[in-house]
């Protein structure tokens, strides 16, 4: 079983180093790519990045333990959607199971003058960063949900306002999950609480 985490829009590989040296505590590898890299030389959108997770998803030999935060967690969704064999178990991180237009819409605007600098942080360039934002707005989420059949773990920080009512439908929709609060966390969880991520996380996976 290979274990992958994958880490949000704003975020990149080095978000999870907390939660993986914790998990390594407990004797659990885990890779974590950079989302950003995957796509080389296509236009870095929604299609774009989904396409080059699956060819990273499916090289992989052996079943996939896969723990996706906000864009993370939508990528394993539609990964477990299309490839339900592949796909030993889910952890889905605050995200939505529809995109919240207007809040993306602001946000648009606040990339817009968001220095280049801020992305250059996370190995993103800053008009590949809005492009990929753009082409998010339409996403299905809920759609083909009922095609996941691997156990399923739906957390979402307790501070989480925007998602977590969506955490609550995604639960519903997902006949095969359950949902967990994490206290003393809001959207990113890995940031804001990573011990405790990863002793939710230790416990999901070994059982």
């Amino acid at each position: 079983m290979e274990n992958i985490l994958i880490h949000g829009l704003g975020q990149n590989e080095k978000s999870y180093d907390k939660v993986i040296e914790e998990l390594h505590k407990n004797d659990i590898h885990v890779k974590c790519p950079n989302l950003f890299c995957l796509v080389k030389e296509e236009k870095l959108n929604y299609k774009n990045l989904y396409k080059a997770f699956s060819t990273y998803c499916n090289e992989r030999k052996e079943m996939l333990n896969l723990c996706g935060l906000s864009l993370g967690g939508i990528l394993a969704l539609d990964y477990a959607k299309e490839y339900p064999d592949k796909v030993n178990s889910l952890i889905i991180i605050g995200t939505p199971c529809k995109i919240p237009k207007m809040l993306f819409k602001l946000q648009g605007i606040i990339f817009e003058i968001t220095p280049q600098k801020t992305f250059g942080k996370i190995g993103c360039r800053k008009r590949d960063f809005i492009s990929l934002v753009k082409s998010m707005a339409n996403l299905e989420i809920d759609k083909n949900l009922n095609k996941i059949n691997s156990n399923t773990l739906i957390l979402c920080g307790e501070n989480d306002k925007v998602n977590l009512k969506q955490s609550r439908v995604l639960c519903k929709k997902i006949k095969t999950s359950e949902l967990e609060i994490v206290e003393n966390s809001s959207h990113e969880v890995n940031i804001d609480n990573p011990i405790e991520l990863a002793n939710i996380i230790t416990k999901f996976w070994k059982e």
